[in-house]
């Protein structure tokens, strides 16, 4: 059965979406069927890939018992990468979700037949920059959490966040297999000491989960998201095409996907 990666940070501006999609389709280079979902309203995961938001695509509906989340997949555009995009609907399940019963089961209850289905090997889900609801649920349907983390000085506080919601989430019985997958050091800045110390600090508490292989600051990733491509279509011989590149290979034999 494919395996479920929730990327997140509460943190706007880490290089979370940037992750998710580059992440997806470096697992869809290795040759393993996969599927982005896009579950932040505001929908940069489905534009970055080239794709236009539209009325009725997201899991809106789904999430509300109506339909099936086979039917919002859509092709991406590359190959062996497939899309349920989002839309600003989205935005409404915060509240609407909150007031209903079992809210955090409802995503991991409506991705379980595509995860049944053989069709993927991975799942990115990629979150709101936020603790919310659909954060919530996102972790309660994942397998594996993969925190995108700036490397800048307050990374360690907002990292101690996200781990204790994990934490909320097991003891409320909310997800019987979510673990802390790893730690994606973002926007890293080998000539500067601040980033350099922050992955140093980072390592000294959680050595087991830092991922070895870091993602530059970039313009080229910066860039690549306004023309529609991934990194790999955009500038493929960029030190970003390499890293990811490099990230999928450590998620497929970390995960063994």
């Amino acid at each position: 059965m494919a395996k479920v990666f929730a990327i997140a940070n509460q943190k706007g501006g880490v290089g979370k979406t940037t992750t998710a999609v580059n992440l997806a389709a470096g697992l869809a280079r290795l040759g393993l069927p996969t599927l982005l979902v896009d579950l932040d309203a505001q929908a940069n995961a489905t534009s970055a890939l080239g794709l236009e938001k539209k009325p009725g695509g997201s899991l809106y509906r789904v999430l509300h018992g109506e339909g099936a989340a086979a039917d919002k997949v859509i092709p991406s555009g590359i190959e062996r990468l497939d899309l349920i995009p989002s839309e600003l609907d989205l935005a409404a399940l915060e509240s609407e979700l909150a007031a209903t019963d079992g809210f955090l089961g409802r995503l991991r209850d409506a991705l379980q037949p595509l995860l049944r289905s053989g069709k993927y090997r991975a799942v990115v889900i990629d979150c709101p920059p936020a603790l919310g609801v659909l954060s919530m649920s996102a972790l309660a349907a994942a397998d594996h959490l993969l925190v995108a983390l700036q490397t800048e000085y307050l990374a360690l506080e907002g990292l101690g966040q996200i781990l204790g919601v994990v934490d909320q989430l097991k003891a409320a019985g909310a997800t019987g297999t979510l673990d802390v997958g790893g730690i994606i050091m973002t926007m890293y800045d080998v000539r500067t000491k601040l980033s350099r110390q922050v992955v140093e600090e980072v390592v000294k508490h959680f050595p087991q989960l830092v991922l070895r292989s870091h993602i530059p600051r970039s313009i080229r990733l910066s860039e690549a998201p306004s023309h529609g491509k991934t990194i790999f279509d955009y500038d493929p011989h960029s030190p970003g095409a390499a890293a990811y590149e490099a990230l999928a290979k450590e998620v497929a034999e970390r995960f063994k996907l």
